[in-house]
Parts: structure tokens; sequence; C-alpha cells
């Protein structure tokens, strides 16, 4: 990664707002591009999680003016394709994520089309970054069918299991997150978790399933990609349950097809949240600006970049999301 002179962009068509960009967070998926997990996408801008500045509307973009702060929804789906036409563009078949199939924010202007943004008032810049990864645990909420009535347990307490802990809390669910590093359950507690547990995966796997009930546990997120971990998860499931994969990772897992049969489980997969799922991020966050503000442990100048990904890469046991600051 390096910082160089691009054009700038035009003024904004029909349909397209010009953005200067203030606070990009940089995030795990961050890492697995930067390294070629996510397929060959360089050269790339990256930024993904943004907040930004109106700058320029062009014509059809009138929901917002120059000047305001918006979130920035980084989907870009085809429209036309199975998953689009049944209302799963996060999940489109032939989808651009800003930031990764386009360039994103880690630069001074960034045009996207005016369906991409979402006014957040006078939110905090850093605040309004994290409305992304939020939206990551509006989708999970969703998909999990969380509701008053369900404990959750949540494994793994970095940015994205604090976002389902808060969208989980949000939905009047109890929630018990487990971590091994005990400063990231500090921030669950503020979250709203009613438990935590800090040990190794029969720890936490035996507190699970006691705090849960006798029969296992009856929702699980899994958001490490830790194999053994994963495995832990399907095996405390309850029966009938609901186990959800939310992290990105490449190993394997391997499964008892018989459980399938004979628990009914239901296991399901995350990805990127659709529009209404994001403005819902941006109203929870909102309503928790203090806590959300409490996540942003690390800040990095625009010219510290390539520090702030290989920080983040290295994972630092005091870490939780660090942001880059495009604009001073």
């Amino acid at each position: 990664m390096e910082l160089v002179d691009v054009p700038a962009p035009g003024e904004p068509g029909a349909g397209e707002v010009l953005l200067r960009p203030e606070v990009v967070g940089v995030c795990g998926s961050d890492v697995h591009l930067f390294h070629g997990r996510l397929g060959d996408v360089f050269p790339r801008i990256q930024g993904h999680e943004i907040s930004a500045v109106v700058d320029a509307v062009g014509p059809g973009g009138e929901h917002v003016r120059p000047g305001d702060r918006v979130a920035v929804w980084p989907v870009l789906a085809c429209g036309t394709c199975y998953p689009c036409s049944i209302g799963r563009e996060n999940v489109c078949a032939n989808i651009a994520i800003i930031g990764a199939h386009v360039d994103g924010a880690l630069q001074e202007r960034l045009c996207v089309p005016a369906s991409q943004v979402f006014p957040v008032g006078d939110m905090a810049p850093a605040v309004t970054a994290f409305v992304e990864p939020a939206s990551i645990g509006v989708r999970t909420v969703v998909r999990a069918r969380v509701s008053a009535e369900d404990r959750v347990v949540v494994l793994g307490a970095g940015p994205i299991g604090q976002a389902v802990c808060l969208a989980a809390r949000d939905r009047g669910a109890a929630v018990l997150v487990a971590d091994l590093v005990p400063e990231r359950l500090e921030h669950a507690r503020a979250m709203g978790a009613e438990e935590v547990v800090c040990g190794d995966a029969a720890t936490v796997a035996g507190t699970a399933r006691e705090w849960a009930g006798g029969d296992g546990v009856a929702v699980l997120i899994e958001t490490t990609g830790v194999p053994a971990v994963v495995r832990r998860a399907f095996d405390i499931t309850a029966p009938a349950g609901r186990l959800v994969l939310v992290a990105l990772s490449h190993e394997e897992v391997s499964l008892p097809l018989v459980d399938f049969a004979i628990r009914e489980l239901d296991v399901l997969g995350v990805s990127c949240c659709n529009a209404g799922e994001f403005a819902d991020a941006v109203d929870l966050v909102r309503r928790h600006q203090e806590a959300v503000a409490r996540l942003i442990t690390d800040e990095f100048a625009f010219e510290q970049a390539p520090e702030a990904l290989a920080y983040v890469a290295d994972g630092a046991p005091e870490l939780m999301k660090a942001v880059i600051k495009v604009a001073g």
C-alpha cells in the first residue's frame, strides 16, 4: 500500500453525489483483501467503512445536500440476478463492494450513487464510520431471527461481535459474549452483554450451554472464523437451533452430516446488509453513540494508512476499531 496522486473525480452526474471522506474504518476484510484472499482486485483504493461530507449533488440525489455528513452503504448490486430478484441484493451474484471491487474512500474525493448515502446528522465522524460494521450486526440478527425471548451466545468480541451484541440487545434478547481477550469483553459489557466469558473453547462451551439452558444454545453466532471454534459451536447448538456464521475465513471445517438431519439445525451465513438494514444501522448507532465511541481505540493520519493496515493485521490485544482520518 502506498500514497499516490490520482486524478480528481469530475462533477457528479445524474443520480450521483460527490463526497469528501472524513474517516475510514479499517477491518479484517481489508486485511483479507490486501492479502488476496477475496480475489485479485488490485490496484485498488480501499476503504468501505465510510464517514463523509457531501460536496456536490447531481440531479436525482436531492435527499442529501452539500455539507451533510453521511454514512455510505458500500453494496453495489446488479438488480437483475436471482438474489436481486428476491430482494437479497446484499448477496448479488455480480456484487461490487465500494473499497473492494471499485475504488473506496481512502482518497480526498469519492463519487458514488446517491442511493448509497445515508444522512447521519451531527454524529461524530468516527462513530459514523462504524455504521457499516454495525450494519453487519443488524443483518446478523435478522438472519438469526433474534427476538426478545432469545438467549444469544456470541463467540468473538471483535468489532463485528460487538455490533452483533448491540443489535441483539436492541431487540431485547439476552446476550453472552465470549473471547480470549479480557479487554474486548469490557467493551461487550458496554454493548449490553448480560454475561461475558473469557477462556478456551471447552470453558466457553460449558458456560454457554449452562447459561443458555440444558438443551444447548438456541441462537449461536460465530464471528471468529477459527475452525476449532466453529466445530465446538456446532456441537453446543441446541436441536432446532440456529448457528449463524459471520466471519470471513477460507479455512475448512468437518461436520457430521447426520447432525444436520437428526438435530434439524439451521446453519446460516451472513454477508453484507441490504439498504433497509443499513438505514436501521444508522438509527442503531445514533441511539447508542456513546457506547460505539468507546470502540474507536486507534486513530491514524491519512499518510499513515499503510501503518494502520499493518497494525490491524497484527491484531494487538488492545485494538478494537482503528480508523484513518482522511480529512484533518
